[in-house]
């Protein structure tokens, strides 16, 4: 851009100062040498230009010492060669183009992405992203019974890469880890030690039962097995029965989670918990109950080659244990004697008593066994006590 005579009174040239005379006379040589062949400069020019290429000098040399960097070369050239603003204004309109093709490079990609994977812009808007970030934040253990099921969020499909998508399962505990102990100490009779050592075998005896992935994958439950009282009949002897010969009055998953490795097989090695553990004196002296109350989900895909639906099958298990002073009574040294163990199952074809749960899947159809009736119910909702005597039904469920 070009000044008005008015304006130029000085021109200031990073610091150094050109009288208006020294700048007419460097002007109108640099006119006359562009209309016309290169000339030799005047001596007057020649004085101005030496004069300018001293003083840019310095001030590179002084730039190096100050800031301990190279500094950009110094032009010996006159404004009117390349340096006027003619040149600069051409200079300013590169950049600028440059910087628009840089701005247009990333729109394209920009666009590209969206046309690609559009549910990233359609989830942002939507606040869908910002929902699913907080669904896997964890949450802290369960402390007390909750009073409502948790929210329900957008009913995202599972998938083999995110089995858990869509379920408030997402945010609990992996396993084993789900399980926190409560602090032990003295009561009922039993020292701190013998309390200690009766939730952690209860917490052994949830975590073979639900979570070995022997058990999982439909083998006898031997570790399980190990820690029942084998003077009970009643839970023992009934559960051994039910592994040899399973039938409806003797169902193994009363107790253990089992499923046909012919079937279906567990999706990755990770399976939810929530839930709790505490412990009260018993009604004889000598006798501590440890009580629990866990939900587990399991993410499970068809084991035919190239399957990739994902269905979750909910179980609830609420259990009660009784641990006796051995001083006062006689009992097997290191095992448990199980007092009450409803659950709830969601997501397993009612009338199969097989020893295994058979879950079902979106894409199946009417599937063989007893059709489910009545409201449906959430299996995620722990808010509620199950029933001990509450007898079998065929139900329905909101989710999965």
């Amino acid at each position: 851009m070009r000044s008005s005579a008015s304006q130029r009174s000085s021109r200031f040239r990073g610091g150094a100062v050109v009288s208006d005379e020294e700048w007419d006379e460097f002007a109108r040589k640099a006119a006359e040498d562009r209309q016309g062949a290169p000339k030799e400069p005047s001596a007057r020019a020649r004085m101005v230009t030496e004069r300018l290429r001293q003083e840019e000098e310095e001030r590179a040399k002084a730039g190096r010492k100050r800031f301990g960097r190279r500094a950009e070369p110094v032009r010996n050239e006159p404004p009117g060669w390349r340096t006027g603003p003619a040149w600069q204004e051409m200079q300013g309109r590169r950049s600028g183009s440059r910087v628009k093709a840089g701005l247009a490079i990333v729109l394209i990609a920009g666009l590209a992405l969206v046309v690609l994977r559009p549910e990233l812009l359609i989830d942002r808007i939507s606040g869908k992203a910002e929902q699913d970030e907080k669904s896997r934040q964890p949450l802290a253990a369960e402390s007390v019974r909750p009073t409502a099921a948790p929210e329900q969020v957008y009913p995202d499909q599972p998938t083999l890469k995110e089995p858990f998508r869509g379920s408030p399962a997402a945010q609990w505990a992996d396993g084993a880890a789900g399980i926190e102990l409560p602090e032990a100490k003295a009561v009922g009779g039993l020292t701190k030690e013998q309390v200690a050592d009766a939730v952690s075998r209860t917490k052994a005896l949830l975590v073979a039962a639900n979570l070995d992935p022997r058990t999982l994958r439909g083998e006898r439950p031997e570790a399980a097995l190990k820690l029942l009282e084998p003077r009970q009949p009643t839970v023992h002897g009934w559960l051994v029965k039910g592994l040899a010969a399973p039938g409806k009055e003797q169902d193994p998953v009363m107790m253990f989670t089992r499923f046909d490795p012919a079937e279906v097989r567990l999706v990755g090695d990770v399976v939810k918990t929530r839930g709790r553990m505490w412990f009260e004196a018993g009604e004889r002296p000598g006798e501590v109950l440890v009580k629990a109350d866990y939900s587990f989900v399991y993410p499970l895909v068809r084991v035919k080659k190239g399957s990739e639906e994902v269905a979750r099958t909910v179980v609830r298990r609420q259990l009660t244990v009784a641990v006796n002073d051995p001083a006062r009574y006689t009992v097997t040294q290191g095992t448990l004697a199980v007092l009450e163990y409803p659950n709830e199952i969601a997501n397993s074809a009612c009338g199969i008593y097989d020893g295994f749960l058979h879950p079902t899947f979106p894409s199946d159809g009417r599937v063989a066994g007893t059709e489910p009736s009545g409201p449906a119910e959430d299996p995620y909702d722990r808010s509620t006590e199950l029933s001990v005597h509450e007898e079998e039904g065929c139900g329905q469920v909101s989710r999965t």
